[in-house]
């Protein structure tokens, strides 16, 4: 697996990210565990999590299994580079949610003890608060980084002027603030083109596209539609909505010989602002399709035709809507 830095910054990451989200309330622990063994095999060490993961079996859950492999030791945590989230609600108090200093605090000692470890990489904001000063969030974060709990800041679902602004505001503080961004990004959602993926390509900021398979949608569902979550009315009605885009879609797989996975993976691959794209595999054979897709090589001829079936805004902002 081939690696790059991590925005600006020193620390070099796989080119995919291993997503947990589905590690619990899906995917088995040995499952789970399964997966982690193979993604450190083949050289995958940069692993995304958060503490509001776990749905059915419990939030914090998706963070005690990944806690769990790391204490079979072996050197499993220092080979990875850890991600996870502060933000959502974790209790039923009014302070255990957002990003106020004393959540932040809080969320991150929970998280550091569910995962086992005394250190997180990647400390990512999931969501922006709009009721919280930065100087207060820039605060909380610079004390953990004192502390050793946090090396980097980064962020979540963030339009480019809130990083642009909290970056600002960090850098008076002579912190080297947010250095990535997670952001939904797949062909049949290209808004962040507009402006996130320049911003953060002109910044330093790296961009960590999540559902880069449109929650399943690229991944050759009219094939499999009666399968599994496929079958739901929530799924069905997504199809019946795209539906000639996907059939234009999975013919144009058809055509060039890959499946339809790999060939929406390695499309937001292509692009030269994304660091690495976050897969949340709920099977062994999810992720073996996810390390395939980095060896497909689109030519321009399939990216346009890609492009004429998911028409993304027009560009970059301004052009894209004005001259």
């Amino acid at each position: 697996m081939k690696t790059t830095r991590l925005g600006r910054t020193g620390l070099r990451v796989s080119r995919i990210c291993l997503g947990t989200m589905n590690f619990g309330p899906y995917t088995s622990p040995e499952d789970s565990f399964a997966i982690m063994d193979r993604a450190l095999e083949e050289g995958v060490q940069f692993f995304d999590t958060a503490n509001v993961y776990g749905r059915s079996v419990g939030k914090g859950a998706t963070e005690r299994i990944v806690g769990d492999w790391f204490a079979q030791g072996s050197g499993r945590r220092e080979q990875i580079v850890l991600a996870t989230k502060v933000y959502g609600q974790m209790g039923d108090g009014p302070n255990d949610r957002r990003l106020s200093a004393r959540h932040i605090r809080q969320a991150c000692e929970d998280s550091l003890n569910r995962l086992k470890t005394d250190y997180i990489d990647l400390y990512q904001m999931h969501h922006i608060d709009r009721s919280t000063p930065w100087e207060e969030i820039w605060q909380a974060m610079e004390q953990l980084i004192r502390e050793g709990k946090i090396l980097y800041v980064g962020s979540s679902n963030f339009a480019a002027w809130h990083i642009v602004k909290a970056n600002a505001a960090a850098a008076r503080r002579n912190l080297l603030g947010i250095v990535s961004e997670q952001s939904i990004y797949h062909l049949n959602n290209r808004t962040v083109e507009l402006e996130v993926l320049p911003m953060c390509l002109t910044e330093g900021v790296a961009v960590l596209p999540w559902s880069p398979l449109a929650g399943g949608l690229l991944g050759g569902i009219l094939r499999k539609q009666s399968e599994g979550r496929r079958a739901t009315e929530f799924i069905q009605s997504r199809v019946e909505k795209h539906r000639r885009q996907l059939e234009a879609y999975e013919k144009l797989c058809d055509e060039i010989g890959t499946p339809p996975g790999e060939v929406a993976l390695a499309w937001v691959l292509h692009n030269s602002a994304v660091t690495a794209p976050i897969v949340g595999p709920r099977t062994m054979e999810h992720f073996e399709s996810a390390l395939r897709a980095e060896e497909v090589a689109l030519d321009q001829s399939t990216l346009d035709k890609l492009d004429e079936i998911f028409p993304g805004p027009g560009g970059t902002a301004p052009e894209a809507y004005a001259w």
